[in-house]
């Protein structure tokens, strides 16, 4: 019985997403996103369903909002950080060079190409900025961030 009790500590209740780098040479496809709670220029990605292999889920979701079918994403670092109700929530960071179709903007937002350098200067979602860090260097793999005596605090990790 002790070791059950140990085992439910080490649970915790987690929402699993993605979030996607598509790139073409020096240019990423990026999604100037209209949504109350996280708006602004950052990549394509979305929710992680029930049972659903995380590499489904982040082909299915560029899919839906770019119009673009991707291949071969690759596992490049992850975002987390808890909740309110202490729940986890965990964005996994992909990327790939590899797609078909036409760019087609969905109704969370305008989808379009733009130079690296470019999108750096537009007015990025909330934590955008760090998020590239993590999908642009390799010695850096997981942006965290937690609250100390209320107030955010940040790390690349």
């Amino acid at each position: 019985m002790k070791g059950c009790k140990r085992e439910l500590a080490r649970t915790e209740m987690v929402t699993m997403t993605n979030m996607c780098m598509v790139f073409d040479g020096s240019k990423v496809l990026v999604q100037d996103k209209k949504d109350e709670d996280y708006s602004g220029i950052t990549f394509p990605g979305g929710h992680i369903e029930k049972g659903e292999a995380f590499t489904d889920a982040v082909i299915r979701e560029v899919f839906e909002e770019t119009g673009l079918r991707i291949s071969s994403p690759q596992l490049c670092g992850i975002k987390d950080w808890i909740q309110k109700d202490s729940t986890r929530y965990m964005v996994l960071f992909y990327k790939t060079d590899k797609f078909e179709g036409t760019v087609t903007s969905s109704e969370e937002g305008e989808v379009y190409w733009l130079e690296l350098e470019e999108m750096k200067k537009k007015k990025l979602a909330y934590g955008m900025d760090k998020m590239l860090e993590v999908f642009l260097n390799e010695n850096i793999s997981e942006y965290f961030f937690y609250k100390e005596d209320d107030q955010w605090i940040e790390e690349l990790k």
